[in-house]
């Protein structure tokens, strides 16, 4: 049976400037969905992008002497480095300069021209530069733009428009017919109540006093209005309108965009209107998240309040901002953003529930059972409670996150993690270590310590990219074992692993001293190990000694074996031969490779990186690959003429 289909999106941001919290939120509240619905089977796509043309990025560009393709090019470098840091697992990511969906735009556009849907007018009115977005006087406020607050720029110009107004009864109907289009639904009421019952203008959609964008077909004085451009991201990033669409016939529509609130009205009028005049279905769902505020006023680039990200990251760890943002940040309402709340949040949950009781419990293991999870040999009441838990959680989260509730989502998990900590206060297990007469009811406990810890951190996958693997492999549970299949029931086949305490998951941190680093003005992030500044990729390169290169062994490898890691979509269970020996050598390539495509290949292996563990299998080794990330390509490196297995390469 195929697999159910789930297409995710956040917005393409714009590559003016610099990302924020608050549009690593949407991102990383997209990325929760797509992970859980991953780890729930379905089959997934999650596309987001850069938006790069238009006034704003060709000013910009020029104060710092580049020209906009140079200076998108190195936006998107840092782009994709934040979304990196944040653990993002999206499947494609798109750009509007990509020549597939330059193309798309310009047949969209060729289209509704030749059916009357854009006509040629002329415009005068009020435009935002940073906002790429015309207003009339009465939507200005104190006759700055509504939005970020700047100045607004009266135009005058020549354009053609796109005939929104003819379709006015039909987004009416369409929002009445379909309550759950867009959410939450005060968002839902504030657009139709003040932009689409009031009635929907003619919206201009070319420009011609500057001419970074896409040059219109039937008239290449005129480029694309930037809103145009970028919806149409959604289905370009699936092929759409090219001879390569699989993807756009197995995922449209989809199932939800996230998108934050100030861009709630583009996505809810003018791309609705512009898929029915194209025929094309309308996406299931418009996600309206809210704003993370700072001092009572929203984080934003445009504000120039925001910062960087990366500071938390770097500091703190990926998975404590993601957890954060899960469960403080604005699902659906404005949310503030506070130092102490931040810092406490990390003591309290991360710290005292869930590495609480992680240590605890390996301590207990390896202090009464030498190290070995126990067989649970009595059942009571007093693990009733903890079992019906258990047994209820992927149920109420599978519900939960259906209507993208993450932080209830998160709540739910963390409510059965201190449940678990409750559970060792009831039982004691101390005591029951100094009684020989109770070790049945000991193992009982430590066993159904370690398997709430294991549904738990299952579920956990969705939210946090470190953690969960950092639990699994203390526990010694293998891949089969943290999968959702596995946890639908509370099961008492999970013993026998042993255990490695190490250190805890979560150092306590100081709120006084962390709170000062945080409300000091514009800190910096401190500097990644290894990382070139994406400003000096272009004219640094970094140079390695004859020395340098002999620490790293090549050889040559033949592929004798390969099949899917279950639970997880890009991994490859590679067996290769390398001489007399063989080796398991996991590799992020399922997306481009199907198992039986490679083997009997004879590829390119580092042969001395030091084990590491992947989903609960050991991987010894790297095959080498080169990649195309503009398009999206990636190719085995392999020898063209027969050579011995275990061939040094030089």
């Amino acid at each position: 049976m195929d697999k159910k289909h789930y297409y995710i999106t956040t917005p393409i941001y714009y590559a003016s400037g610099k990302l924020t919290v608050g549009h690593c939120f949407s991102t990383v509240l997209a990325d929760i969905c797509a992970r859980f619905y991953r780890l729930n089977g379905y089959d997934v796509f999650y596309a987001t992008g850069s938006d790069e043309h238009g006034l704003k990025i060709a000013k910009v560009a020029a104060e710092h002497n580049m020209t906009p393709q140079a200076f998108v090019d190195k936006t998107v470098d840092e782009f994709k480095y934040i979304w990196k840091r944040l653990g993002i697992s999206y499947d494609k990511f798109i750009r509007t300069t990509d020549e597939h969906h330059v193309k798309l735009v310009q047949d969209v556009y060729d289209k509704l021209y030749k059916s009357g849907d854009i006509y040629l007018g002329y415009y005068e009115g009020l435009y935002c530069v940073p906002c790429e977005t015309f207003f009339t006087e009465s939507q200005l406020v104190n006759g700055n733009c509504p939005d970020c607050g700047r100045p607004v720029e009266k135009t005058k110009e020549e354009c053609y428009f796109l005939r929104l107004s003819k379709y006015q009864k039909f987004l009416e109907e369409y929002f009445e017919k379909h309550p759950k289009f867009l959410v939450p639904e005060s968002r839902k009421n504030e657009i139709y109540n003040n932009f689409i019952k009031p009635g929907i203008t003619d919206l201009c959609v070319s420009r011609t006093t500057f001419d970074w964008g896409v040059r219109l077909p039937f008239n290449d004085k005129h480029v694309a209005y930037v809103w145009i451009d970028a919806l149409l991201n959604y289905i370009s990033v699936l092929g759409y309108g090219t001879n390569n669409d699989a993807d756009y016939k197995k995922f449209w529509p989809a199932d939800v965009h996230v998108v934050g609130r100030d861009i709630s009205r583009f996505h809810c009028i003018i791309w609705p209107i512009l898929l029915k005049m194209l025929d094309l279905p309308l996406p299931k769902q418009i996600h309206s998240t809210g704003f993370i505020t700072l001092k009572g006023d929203r984080i934003s680039k445009s504000k120039s309040n925001g910062f960087n990200p990366l500071t938390l990251v770097d500091r703190y760890g990926t998975d404590a901002l993601r957890y954060y943002l899960a469960k403080e940040g604005p699902i659906f309402n404005d949310s503030p953003y506070m130092a102490d709340q931040f810092i406490n949040t990390i003591n309290s949950d991360l710290c005292n529930d869930l590495g609480n009781l992680v240590s605890r419990t390996l301590a207990m293991i390896t202090q009464y059972n030498s190290r070995v999870i126990p067989e649970a040999k009595v059942k009571s009441a007093d693990e009733k409670t903890l079992v019906d838990a258990c047994n209820d959680l992927l149920a109420t989260c599978q519900k939960l996150m259906s209507e993208q509730k993450v932080n209830d989502t998160i709540n739910a998990i963390f409510s059965v993690v201190r449940m678990a900590n409750k559970y060792i206060d009831i039982t004691e297990p101390w005591k029951l270590a100094k009684d020989p007469s109770a070790k049945d009811k000991l193992d009982t406990v430590l066993y159904h310590l370690s398997e709430t810890i294991r549904v738990c951190s299952t579920l956990l996958q969705a939210f946090m990219v470190e953690i969960p693997e950092k639990i699994f492999t203390k526990f010694g549970y293998t891949a089969d074992e943290y999968t959702f299949d596995s946890i639908k029931e509370f099961s008492y086949n999970h013993h026998g692993h042993t255990v490695d305490k190490g250190d805890n998951l979560f150092p306590r941190l100081d709120v006084k001293k962390e709170i000062e680093f945080l409300d000091t003005p514009n800190t910096p992030a401190e500097p990644a190990k290894n990382e070139i500044k994406a400003e000096d990729k272009a004219n640094t390169i970094n140079y390695i000694t004859i020395d340098d290169l002999d620490k790293v062994k090549l050889v040559t490898g033949k592929i004798v074996n390969s099949e899917k890691v279950e639970g997880a979509d890009k991994l490859l269970k590679n067996t290769v031969e390398i001489g007399s020996e063989t080796r398991t050598i996991v590799s992020g390539i399922a997306k481009y490779y199907k198992p039986e495509e490679i083997i009997g290949k004879t590829v390119i292996v580092v042969s001395n990186l030091p084990p590491r563990k992947l989903r609960g299998i050991e991987s010894n080794g790297m095959l080498l690959c080169a990649v195309d990330e503009k398009n999206d390509k990636l190719s085995l490196l392999t020898v063209d003429l027969p050579i011995g297995c275990g061939s040094e390469v030089c």
